[in-house]
């Protein structure tokens, strides 16, 4: 019955966000940024709250009157505010349930998501309590029937047994000192509140808590103009000589209060104590998905595979593990998540046929924030722009020339049959196919504009299965065969000075990517930091040098890190980021490609980070010694 009703309110909400994609855009749909618009509104609350509160006076005799002045004597400030309150306050409630609905209806309320769910629902609790509270301070006759209906209620409890109902006999049992418990709880409970909302977010990876910047400010200004056309007033100073007549309710708040007068009081606890306790057992009721265990993801060009956890979408599991990952709405409207699954199984989710088509889906494509992995699964992000980048496809190529520079290097130039082009970026890797169907990955070393050939750089690997036949038994004219092209290590699009960090044949997709860059004219600033043990490693050391000459915009600075005394180095010694945070103690404003082992990109990416580096600026690919991990020289 629960599947059933998630899917009829499923289809639902796809149609009407699909609307609402069509009126606002993808980027600015509010059924996207539910939580963060909560979040807005609640600051909308505090805000106004903090200004009227220090107007206001906490006592029986200057409640009504403080009101009343903020409300007509500066109706342009007070008055407005006070109105902003009531409003923001109503839509806060309505934001909150409808983000609670949609989480119950694509189901994201299982498993580990327990935490969030069960939170979300004492965060209802939290703000209706607040909201309720905050309608006993104006002392208007709304507050009276509120207080006396209020504390009747809890008197039903036992240990009460009628006290609480008997201070609102006569107007003299309601003092000062009453009135300033009120107005402490109205503090006291927001500041919980809040906590709540922070811990509530814990568990959720990079949540955000602000909405885009035009939605703050047209539900600001929608807050505004209500207040301007329809103020919000008290109902006339409380009498407690006299029950109210007739008081005009807030339905988002108060909507329990008629059915406090209709129902017995045990019955209305009773019902709100069910419906509480049905709220929060939720994840552990209905039909459960397969429970499939924790499965392994590989990012192509991620230094090593992460966690997935049984109903945890891809997007999800990179992003709590660190990986920089593309996203906007995360609800399956936009597209920007899209990735390609190159090995694996996943379950696609719900999501928006305008962000994911047909054909698309026909090609591997997923949307990270809604697929969740049924097995170990490998996959490529698909970032902006991409749609243009040419298929991955399987090619036999033959071994052209074999040149050793050293005794554990060589340069491999593969050419393509027929000289047919190959269509790559700068930076682009292929996976080398292995009889046994096992992959190894190397970087692309010549420039796209050179695309008739394959130039590998290959590093003998102790024990590598495929290094070793590099080494020992590959001669030219054998066939290679090879998929590609892969990988996003490449040139990206901006105006910032490039700072590329390679690492021994880490040099390789820097090598295509700067020649890439030579090629189209590239006039912005380039530095590259070569780090490696000793000189001999420096296996193209004349061909940046010679790039430094010819191009006025690049500055080539090898580093060492274990000279040998033969060496006779003259030149920049220690751990090639080291030596790069010498020379820019500010890494702020610069893009930074850094490409070597998993230990120099662990290293320098934090470090540069903490430098100022924007981690939207920051871009690595790594050596990792797997066939299933996409790297620049996978061992083996």
């Amino acid at each position: 019955m629960i599947a059933r009703l998630q899917g009829v309110l499923r289809r639902a909400f796809l149609r009407v966000e699909a609307l609402f994609n069509t009126a606002f855009g993808d980027r600015l749909n509010p059924f996207y940024h539910l939580g963060a618009i909560s979040f807005w509104l609640f600051w909308l609350v505090a805000g106004s709250g903090l200004y009227l509160y220090a107007f206001f006076e906490t006592g029986v005799t200057g409640a009504h009157a403080s009101v009343e002045a903020l409300t007509h004597g500066q109706w342009f400030a007070g008055g407005v505010l006070r109105s902003v309150h009531r409003y923001a306050s109503d839509a806060l409630v309505v934001t909150m349930l409808i983000h609670m609905l949609r989480h119950f209806t694509f189901d994201r309320l299982r498993g580990f998501r327990w935490f969030s769910w069960v939170t979300g629902v004492g965060l209802i609790w939290g703000v209706y309590v607040s909201g309720i509270n905050g309608y006993m301070l104006p002392w208007d006759r709304l507050s009276q029937f509120v207080i006396v209906a209020s504390f009747e209620w809890l008197d039903w409890l036992p240990g009460f047994g009628g006290t609480l109902g008997r201070n609102f006999l006569y107007a003299s049992s309601v003092n000062d000192r009453f009135f300033s418990l009120l107005a402490f709880m109205h503090i006291g409970l927001p500041l919980l509140v809040l906590l709540a909302m922070w811990i509530h977010v814990q568990r959720v990876p990079k949540a955000k808590t602000n909405p885009p910047r035009p939605i703050m400010l047209s539900i600001t200004l929608t807050m505004l103009v209500l207040a301007v056309i329809q103020p919000a007033v008290s109902q006339g100073v409380a009498d407690f000589s006299s029950a109210p007549a007739e008081v005009r309710l807030d339905w988002f708040y108060l909507q329990i209060y008629p059915v406090l007068d209709a129902w017995p009081l045990g019955r209305v606890w009773a019902l709100l104590g069910v419906s509480t306790a049905l709220l929060a057992v939720l994840p552990w009721l209905g039909r459960r998905r397969a429970r499939t265990g924790e499965h392994r993801m590989t990012v192509e060009g991620a230094t090593e595979p992460v966690g997935v956890r049984a109903g945890e979408t891809l997007l999800e599991a990179g992003l709590r593990q660190g990986l920089a990952l593309p996203y906007e709405c995360r609800n399956g409207g936009c597209g920007v998540c899209a990735c390609t699954v190159l090995h694996g199984e996943v379950d696609l989710g719900a999501y928006q046929q305008s962000a994911l088509s047909d054909g698309e889906r026909a090609e591997g494509r997923a949307l990270m924030c809604c697929a969740t992995a049924q097995s170990d699964v490998d996959i490529a992000v698909v970032h902006e722009g991409d749609a243009l980048r040419p298929p991955v496809r399987t090619w036999s190529a033959r071994v052209d020339s074999l040149e050793r520079l050293s005794d554990d290097l060589v340069v491999i130039k593969l050419s393509l049959p027929g000289g047919e082009p190959i269509e790559f970026r700068g930076g682009q890797n292929i996976n080398i196919l292995l009889p046994d169907g096992e992959r190894r990955a190397f970087s692309f070393a010549n420039a796209p504009q050179d695309n008739t050939h394959v130039e590998l750089h290959v590093r003998r690997v102790p024990g590598g299965r495929y290094t070793g036949h590099v080494f020992s038994a590959m001669r030219v004219g054998d066939s290679v065969d090879f998929e590609g092209p892969l990988g996003d290590f490449t040139l990206r699009e901006s105006r910032l000075p490039i700072v590329f960090v390679a690492g021994a044949t880490g040099f390789a997709p820097v090598k295509s990517i700067v020649e890439d860059a030579f090629a189209r004219g590239l006039r912005r600033p380039m530095t590259l930091y070569w780090g490696v043990r000793r000189r001999a490693d420096l296996y193209m050391a004349e061909v940046c040098e010679s790039w430094q000459g010819e191009h006025a915009n690049f500055a080539f600075v090898p580093v060492l890190s274990e000279p040998l005394p033969g060496d006779a180095w003259t030149g920049r010694t220690g751990l090639v980021h080291e030596a790069i945070l010498a020379d820019f103690p500010d890494m702020k404003g610069h893009e930074v490609y850094v490409c070597g082992s998993v230990r120099m990109v662990e290293a320098a990416i934090p470090a540069f980070i903490a430098h100022g580096a924007d981690e939207d600026f920051c871009f690595s690919d790594a050596f990792v010694p797997s066939a299933r991990h996409a790297g620049v020289g996978a061992a083996g």
